[in-house]
């Protein structure tokens, strides 16, 4: 019988009465692919201060090992990297059930590429499967279904090209920013625009570096938060509500999670106060802001878990953001990692609040 007692609370075994054979994947960031043993925690990459974002949603290895540690506590875990040699990798090792958390690199279809692989191949894995990756990796599919299912989200424009916003029906001040990126790449203070002049010139700007089209949104201005939700169905539970607190930001910065924000100002050397957890809401703004989650969390088809960004209109109306279904898990509580953090709030240590994903995906599959 597997029993582990977590700061209190304990994994029964009911749950994890079966040993399974579980194979991790995952990206690393390119700095840290030489080693698997424990490392201690480096920057972003050595070109952070210029705003290098290009591996901004990759792992690092100590994030990575926490994952492989909390998994072999009850069950046998093999690595495979999330590259072009894992389906062959997948095919040979077999394994019960793959915990996935690769983003992968090429394409708007990127977060979808290993589940597509492992549907394909009949494995199980955790999270969601290939469609809800990347229809919520593309933000304006995104919100397309949001608008058709009454979801609030703020209005916005799809700009392939400058052309685009010649005739522009949206009202200033906007914000811009790559449609197919997470972690905060292409978000930076800069992506406030008030004018028209701005626009386009940040438009040119984020078309060029990004290599694909940007999606532009009237600006939220109220308060921020982010909801982590955690099983499926009648299970899906909404961990306790996040808030950010933009205060904390140095002055002259955009009331906004930024690139900056999250890699420059905010790090484990220089750590900000910038969450609170549970926010400091009344009661009505609590429910309201569950109750959107989680329908978005239903009508995207998330499962197991998912982080949901969400901001208060000039109303205090809650708006989608942004939905992550593979969301950031930072090991050390002094880092500033949303999902543990909501987590440690309801109670769950770091290794139990991976074990119960594991387990969420594994009832989908009947294999406890």
């Amino acid at each position: 019988m597997h029993k582990k007692i977590f700061e209190g609370f304990c994994i029964s075994s009911f749950i994890l009465n079966k040993k399974l054979k579980v194979v991790l994947t995952y990206n690393l960031k390119p700095e840290e692919e030489n080693s698997f043993e424990y490392a201690p925690f480096s920057p972003l990459t050595q070109n952070t201060a210029s705003y290098n974002d290009t591996y901004a949603e990759w792992d690092t290895i100590e994030t990575i090992n926490s994952i492989k540690t909390s998994l072999e506590l009850f069950h046998d875990v093999t690595m495979i990297e999330a590259n072009e040699d894992a389906f062959e990798k997948f095919r040979k090792t077999r394994p019960d059930i793959v915990f996935n958390y690769a983003e992968c690199a090429n394409g708007i279809s990127r977060e979808g590429q290993i589940p597509a692989m492992l549907d394909m191949l009949k494995i199980p894995y955790t999270g969601s499967d290939p469609l809800t990756m990347m229809t919520c990796l593309d933000k304006t599919r995104t919100k397309e279904i949001l608008f058709y299912h009454g979801i609030p989200t703020a209005k916005f424009l799809r700009a392939e090209k400058l052309a685009d916003v010649e005739n522009l029906k949206l009202e200033y001040p906007l914000f811009i920013k790559p449609i197919g990126e997470g972690s905060g790449k292409g978000i930076f203070n800069s992506s406030f625009i008030t004018n028209y002049d701005e626009l386009k010139e940040k438009l040119q700007q984020c078309l060029e570096t990004y290599s694909q089209p940007c999606i532009i949104e009237e600006y939220l201005p109220g308060r921020e938060f982010t909801v982590a939700i955690l099983g499926n169905d009648k299970e899906a539970e909404v961990l306790p509500i996040v808030e950010i607190n933009f205060s904390e930001l140095p002055e002259g910065i955009l009331p906004v999670y930024s690139f900056e924000a999250k890699w420059v100002y905010d790090t484990r050397q220089n750590p900000l106060d910038i969450f609170t957890c549970p926010a400091k809401i009344d009661q009505k703004l609590e429910e309201k802001i569950k109750g959107t989650a989680l329908m978005t969390y239903k009508v995207l088809r998330c499962k197991d878990w998912s982080r949901i960004d969400i901001r208060l209109d000039s109303k205090g109306e809650p708006n989608i953001i942004e939905v992550n279904p593979l969301p950031g898990v930072l090991p050390d509580p002094s880092d500033n990692s949303c999902f543990p953090k909501a987590a440690r709030a309801r109670g769950l240590a770091y290794d139990e609040m991976i074990n119960k994903v594991l387990i969420a995906a594994a009832k989908r599959y009947n294999l406890l």
